[in-house]
């Protein structure tokens, strides 16, 4: 049997292993488009900062490692599938056949439609080769503009603010939303982070946005005066939603990502509201045989019900495994993903769990200790908790996964201890979670 996996990212690369291991003669071929060893993208920050060489965001070291598990790597990137011949189109020209397809591709960032975003001088940050052409732009002193404080935009900024910071450069980010991290974060939890990450010397903007971004010219015009370097033709202008208009060495764009599936039209695969590809429990698309995991997939959210694209590694590993085996002839089954964050900026840890923003006709309850930088606050619906959100705190913040995930059923004493001090949840799922055990 065949097994073609379409993405060599950490999720490709589990959901391979796990073949293996339990079909030790069949066939797996990963296909990925870029002309790199498989890496995990989360490693790239510690590439940007110094930490790492690029060896270490390789997620497998040793060179053999696919001859010895006879899994083969395929440079190329996939144009279609065709499911009743069950080949995928290649960008190379060919069509590979399968047996059972692993859809991996994960996501793409998003550039928003803004004068000046196709110049040089505006990078992503989500490929090795992102990572090389922002390292080769952070010269000492450097003036950096980053678009969004999103939770990947806020990975990057430790790296690059880290970096400029010991040239005596400069990071701005700019946020259209009204808070730094308003997808991860309730808004007294941003506005901590965002004190802790400004002391930390970062220039925040936010409820503003680009509008325009411009190639300064080498010689004349009317911002040529306010450089004084040798590579003036290096520098670009931004112009914000205000009408000003400011400096820079170079632009990142951070404001997103979607889910990479425009290879898909025709193909019967069934792409959900959000964008993503629509998988059951067994991680199963709708056309049979035919698997995703990943950034790519809109799987069920298992404490709301509802769909959700949860572009976390963690969620993507755990898919891959249960594709994986699956795809092996396996029966392994998820419960549904849980949104998880854990952010760390300049040594301040922040996460947020389940639906940290509530629901309709829970309760709440938060308490903040602005001085020292902690916060928590816990979201209620009926003898659940629900959600979670704290900052400055990691001793036993497993605890709130397992009350969120479990679902344990708090007792009417339990609870009311827990609006009185939400800091007790180890000790809540403890008493409570044993009780029911």
């Amino acid at each position: 049997m065949r097994h073609v996996i379409l993405g060599n990212g950490p999720t490709g690369v589990v959901a391979a292993e796990t073949i293996r291991k339990k079909r030790p003669d069949d066939e797996i071929v990963i296909v990925g488009d870029e002309h790199e060893r498989p890496y995990s993208r989360m490693a790239i920050p510690y590439l940007l900062e110094g930490k790492i060489a690029e060896s270490g965001t390789l997620l497998r070291h040793d060179r053999d490692h696919w001859a010895k598990t006879r899994i083969d790597l395929l440079e190329a990137r996939a144009t279609a599938i065709d499911t009743a011949a069950k080949t995928v189109a290649l960008s190379n020209g060919s069509a590979i056949p399968y047996d059972r397809l692993l859809i991996a591709t994960g996501s793409k960032p998003v550039r928003p439609p803004i004068p000046g975003m196709d110049l040089a001088d505006v990078v992503s940050c989500w490929t090795l080769e992102d990572a090389r052409k922002i390292m080769d732009r952070l010269r000492p002193g450097a003036r950096v503009l980053q678009m969004g404080a999103g939770f990947i935009g806020m990975i990057i900024m430790e790296a690059i603010a880290t970096t400029v910071n010991k040239t005596g450069g400069k990071l701005t980010v700019v946020e259209m939303g009204d808070r730094v991290v308003p997808r991860m974060m309730t808004p007294a939890a941003s506005g901590l982070i965002r004190e802790w990450n400004e002391k930390a010397g970062v220039e925040f903007l936010t409820s503003t946005r680009v509008t325009a971004v411009e190639q300064n010219k080498p010689h004349g015009g009317l911002l040529t005066p306010v450089f004084k370097e040798k590579n003036p033709k290096d520098r670009v202008t931004v112009t914000f939603g205000d009408g000003s208009a400011r400096n820079f060495d170079f632009v990142i764009c951070a404001t997103g990502v979607a889910p990479v599936t425009d290879y898909l039209a025709g193909s019967g695969i069934e792409i959900g509201k959000l964008g993503g590809i629509v998988v059951d429990n067994h991680m199963q698309t709708t056309v049979p045989g035919i698997y995703a995991a990943g950034d790519c997939t809109e799987s069920l959210d298992f404490s709301t019900g509802e769909h959700m694209v949860n572009a976390i590694q963690p969620n993507a590993a755990d898919q891959a495994l249960v594709a994986g085996a699956n795809m092996a002839g396996g029966h392994a089954l998820t419960r549904g993903g849980l949104r998880m964050n854990v952010l760390e900026t300049f040594g301040l840890i922040s996460t947020s769990y389940g639906q940290w923003w509530g629901a309709e006709g829970g309760e709440h309850v938060e308490a903040i200790d602005a001085p020292e930088f902690r916060y928590i606050r816990l979201e209620f619906l009926g003898d659940k908790v629900i959600g979670a959100t704290v900052v400055g705190r990691t001793h036993h913040i497993g605890a709130l996964r397992g009350l969120i995930q479990t679902g344990v059923k708090l007792t009417p004493e339990w609870k009311a201890r827990l609006m009185t001090d939400p800091n007790k949840f180890m000790d809540a799922y403890l008493a409570c979670g044993q009780s029911a055990a």
